[in-house]
């Protein structure tokens, strides 16, 4: 049985479908363990070492979630497994202010308190949330991300300008796998499930010499599912498969005494269907002749070396390639020959030369877009970090400093084609380069109080050309950090005040016509973050609550625009422009609570607020849209998340949990929004020493709800009339899961 330590978390209730009644039971909690933060626990069997400490491994140092002075959400392996996470997709609804846009099979682009990208149909990649598996850089990419024998996923709210620069304007994901053992450790699992679901797992760890220098771990995923979707026209149900594989390698070199080195390799392929688009937002039942494709084969190897015999200082250098192909192509006309033909069109193009434009024929309307991509990503840091000896300033600080050097080279082809005729083919070539200087000192002040100050300093350079002459080589110098005070209260409250800097490189559009060339080029973003969190334990660390207040200026915001040709309608312009100052707030909450040794609460509400500066824009009749005030994009006022485990000593075991979000605009182009809605899951099962099993299903009520929206023309019968078209997450999900472990 899995030990109290690693206990799980999750609750939740089928009543809870809205954010409010969400946040009064976080609330809620928070209050109790307020109320009782000086009072002896009368719990039996109280553990004061019940809550496990959990490091920050993307901080530099390691530092414990509750005492590094920023917003960070980290989920653990145990919570992992007790929700049977089995991709980063599973978890998004348990991080407070999150979201994630759903124009891909899996979710790649990312939103955090409401800045963030929607797409990238550009060929010129330009992340606001950066992305690491094991550091090995994903930025933009996030999809092939398998949650299998991870040891825990992070989300970094925020800019991280000191730690990460350009790529971390809002803030970072990092996931971490699990690490070689010293012991043996061997673990297989099968599950099956509805929608054909199957999916097979392993690991393997251990030393590989019997001195216990050089120790390894494995691990194997292959999963397949149809994709909730069917396809009456084809007569397939697997039009939007989910094909994906997922290897993990780590060697641990204990060379020395003072030497460590770990190498990592990771190999991922989903090889998966995009059919998810109706003209009728009916969900789950499309009528495409041509279905789509969304394929990543992504190739990463890391090397981490650590020296800690420097006088005063350790020596870390970290080393990562990564090679990725993707290809994402669609049927943008959601429909086949047969279906267009039988409904009416008005003689636009005036097919028969007879000047009569207003005749009636049977439609003909086929059009497809695809890109093919190949990515490769060379990094390499340095850093030099004090050790207890090299403090300075009598003892009283840390420091650190490091060199940073990026290289990213991305080649596209881009297609789109109508009615059979090529419309648009484009070829381009891009590269990045980045180099970035850093450094961070960390002061015990005394008294309770300590003092983070940080800062980078980054120079990029890209170049970028295609076939259709564009050709663009920008340069510029970026500056971030931040400076965090912390007070210890005392030995159960810690208060902290952050004030950080975040860029976003600026850059340019290619393929703009004439009348739009003044927008060729955008500018730099700057984000300052304004930030005070409490975190705090209570009942002799049983429970703990984070609080986080926030305030984000926005300045030269980056906006994703688009227009669509009304003289040619199958045609999109797509480009990014500067709006005015904008500004976000808000707040996080979570908490935890160990109500007993088998009994876990937790739960989890952001509350946001966002609005636009001075921004207008043209539709694309030439009319002015002015969204200066309004909300932005995939920017939902309430995220909230509750759960909880219950295990028995005899091995049974119960995991509810469900998370929900508010309504939310689903573009920067126009006013469609989402519906507000709440998920319900549940995992339950017995557990033995050696072998699990659970059934399991996601999404029991079966909620229907949205995760990407377009609003545009797409209907020729209909004039090309703006519409609102919907993408649907997944339905109602079940299945069963057997886990072997041997030790």
């Amino acid at each position: 049985m899995l030990s109290k330590t690693s206990f799980s978390k999750s609750f939740s209730s089928q009543l809870l479908t809205k954010a409010p009644v969400a946040l009064a039971i976080a609330a809620a909690l928070g209050s109790v363990a307020v109320q009782a933060a000086d009072a002896p626990s009368d719990k039996a069997g109280a553990d004061p070492e019940a809550m496990e400490v959990m490091l920050v491994t993307a901080d530099f140092r390691g530092i414990a979630v509750e005492k590094i002075p920023s917003s960070v959400t980290v989920i653990d392996a145990q919570k992992i497994e007790d929700e049977g996470a089995r991709h980063f997709e599973d978890l998004l609804g348990t991080v407070a202010n999150f979201n994630w846009s759903g124009g891909t099979s899996r979710p790649r682009y990312f939103q955090i308190r409401g800045v963030g990208e929607q797409e990238e149909y550009k060929g010129a990649p330009n992340s606001s949330i950066g992305y690491l598996i094991d550091d090995i850089d994903l930025s933009g990419l996030g999809m092939v991300s398998s949650m299998y024998d991870m040891q825990q996923a992070e989300v970094l709210r925020g800019p991280q300008g000191t730690r990460y620069g350009a790529n971390a304007l809002a803030g970072l994901i990092y996931l971490k796998s699990k690490d070689p053992t010293e012991t043996f450790e061997h673990g297989a699992r099968v599950s099956l499930g509805n929608d054909k679901l199957r999916t097979f797992s392993g690991f393997s760890s251990g030393p590989m010499m019997d001195s216990g220098e050089l120790l390894y771990r494995v691990a194997l995923e292959k999963h397949y599912q149809d994709g909730f979707r069917d396809n009456p026209y084809l007569g397939r149900g697997d039009t939007n498969e989910r094909d994906e594989l997922s290897l993990r390698a780590k060697l641990r070199w204990y060379a020395s005494d003072t030497t460590q080195a770990d190498l990592v390799l990771m190999h991922a392929n989903f090889d998966n269907g995009y059919d998810t688009w109706t003209l009728d937002n009916n969900g789950f039942d499309t009528l495409t002749d041509a279905p789509g494709t969304d394929n990543q084969r992504s190739t990463g190897i890391g090397l981490k070396l650590h020296f800690t015999d420097i006088d005063g200082a350790e020596l870390t250098s970290l080393t990562s390639y990564a090679a990725t192909d993707h290809h994402h192509g669609y049927d943008g006309d959601w429909a086949n020959p047969e279906f267009w033909a039988a409904r009416q069109c008005v003689d636009d193009y005036d097919v028969n030369g007879n000047g009569d434009y207003e005749e009636l024929l049977p439609c003909q309307y086929d059009y497809t877009w695809d890109k093919r991509g190949d990515r490769a990503t060379v990094s390499q840091e340095f850093r030099l970090t004090s050790t207890e000896a090299g403090r300075i300033f009598d003892g009283s600080t840390d420091w650190l400093l490091g060199i940073y050097g990026m290289d990213l080279k991305e080649d596209n082809n881009t297609e789109s084609f109508y009615n059979a005729w090529p419309d648009e083919m484009l070829i381009s070539s891009y590269e990045a380069r980045n180099l970035a200087l850093f450094g961070q000192l960390d002061s015990d002040l005394g008294q309770g109080y300590n003092l983070s100050v940080g800062a980078r300093l980054e120079r990029r350079h890209a170049d970028y050309s295609d076939d259709a002459g564009d050709a663009f080589d920008p340069s510029e110098t970026m500056w971030g950090g931040h400076i965090a005070l912390g007070k210890a209260l005392n030995d159960n409250h810690n208060l902290y005040l952050r004030l950080a800097r975040g860029y976003k490189a600026g850059g340019f559009n290619m393929s703009l016509p004439v009348e739009l060339a003044d927008k060729k080029e955008f500018d730099t973003e700057i984000l300052y973050n304004y930030e005070i969190g409490l975190k705090s334990s209570f009942f002799e660390g049983n429970a703990d609550t984070k609080l986080a207040l926030f305030y984000m200026d926005r300045q030269d915001q980056q906006v994703s625009a688009s227009q669509q040709d009304p003289e040619k309608p199958q045609r999109f312009i797509l480009f990014t422009e500067n709006a005015g100052s904008s500004s976000n707030y808000g707040a996080e909450l979570e908490g935890n609570w160990y109500a007993s040794d088998n009994l876990h609460f937790y739960g989890s509400v952001g509350y946001l607020q966002t609005e636009y500066g001075d921004y207008s824009y043209q539709d694309k009749y030439g009319g002015e849209v002015d969204l200066s005030g309004r909300e932005l994009a995939h920017a939902p006022n309430w995220t909230w998340a509750v759960g909880s485990t219950w295990r028995s000593d005899r091995g049974f075991f119960v995991n509810l949990n469900a998370n929900g979000k508010s309504q939310f605009y689903y573009s920067d182009s126009n006013d469609s929004k989402s519906k507000g809605y709440g998920v319900v899951n549940a995992r339950m099962g017995y557990e033995a020493d050696a072998w699990s099993l659970y059934l399991w299903g996601r999404n029991l009520l079966d909620k229907e709800y949205g995760v990407r929206g377009f609003y545009f023309g797409n209907e020729p019968d209909n004039g090309w009339a703006d519409k609102q078209y919907i993408r649907y997450g997944d339905p109602r999900a079940f299945g069963l899961t057997f886990d072997l472990r041997l030790m």
